[in-house]
């Protein structure tokens, strides 16, 4: 667990426990063919050395499989979905093309024994929700955001799709991560609104960042967390989140520090911020 995921999971515990709400924990597991091989027991050791423990039983998105597709019949009874058989490298080869798909496929006829993505049909609707860090943010899905991908070519399940179902299953009212996410936000908003489920309300945090301005991520090779002195390392991610923690509280205990964090929790210090820059 790399030190931005462990930013963002503080900033999240804190958030529920400041609210007497329940922390929930799940493994985001679905892109088999880069998943690293006990990556998900290394999360877990580094939570409880940071005393960051979750409620309940922990989730698996590897185990819902059968769901989701239930989920993604249903949309499709509703014909609200379609199947795409264009690659990458055909879509890049098209002139002027945008990040957005251009609806090559929505209205062929493909076998159903080709290998095909299982597209969104969007339409021009504006999904608009107000962000408690970010402001009021607003999208029109069509023209922005284009029909997006519910379950890859190679079966895997998208993102999108996959954690609008776990926040339902889970009964999430609150959802706080990394601003790096918020366009995913008005995607999965717009599912929800398809498939009838509440929608969350939303916190997105700033990342941290390195001097030059990047991300601190696994694509981007951030080191580890060091859990041998939690207690400073929190410290750090506490002053990170702008919580202003008194100097005295430094050397701490871990348990000491959160208690006394969740009780001042003031994510409005946040507000409008995008990026945190790490020290060098």
């Amino acid at each position: 667990m790399h030190l931005g995921s462990l930013y963002t999971a503080v900033a999240s515990f804190l958030d529920a426990k400041a609210h007497n709400g329940q922390w929930l924990l799940r493994i985001d597991d679905l892109d088999t063919p880069r998943n690293v091989p006990q990556a998900a027991e290394q999360i877990l050791k580094t939570l409880e050395a940071f005393e960051l423990h979750w409620d309940g039983e922990i989730a698996y998105q590897s185990k819902q499989l059968t769901i989701y597709q239930e989920f993604l019949a249903e949309l499709d009874k509703k014909q609200l979905v379609y199947a795409c058989e264009c690659s990458r490298k055909q879509l890049a080869s098209i002139e002027n093309q945008s990040d957005i798909y251009p609806g090559l496929c929505r209205n062929k006829s493909i076998s159903a024994e080709r290998p095909c993505a299982i597209r969104i049909k969007t339409e021009p609707d504006i999904i608009t929700f107000n962000d408690r860090i970010q402001g009021l943010v607003s999208y029109n899905i069509a023209d922005q955001l284009g029909d997006f991908v519910l379950k890859r070519k190679d079966q895997i399940f998208a993102y999108q799709f996959a954690v609008v179902i776990d926040d339902y299953l889970q009964k999430v009212t609150n959802v706080v991560r990394g601003v790096d996410l918020l366009d995913s936000t008005p995607k999965q908003i717009y599912l929800q609104q398809k498939l009838g489920i509440n929608t969350p309300d939303y916190m997105h945090v700033p990342v941290i960042v390195d001097s030059q301005g990047y991300k601190l991520s696994k694509q981007t090779q951030a080191q580890a967390v060091q859990s041998c002195q939690p207690n400073s390392v929190l410290f750090d991610l506490l002053t990170w989140l702008k919580q202003n923690p008194p100097v005295d509280l430094q050397s701490a205990p871990v348990t000491e520090q959160l208690a006394w964090a969740s009780l001042h929790w003031q994510p409005d210090h946040l507000k409008n911020l995008t990026a945190i820059t790490m020290p060098t």
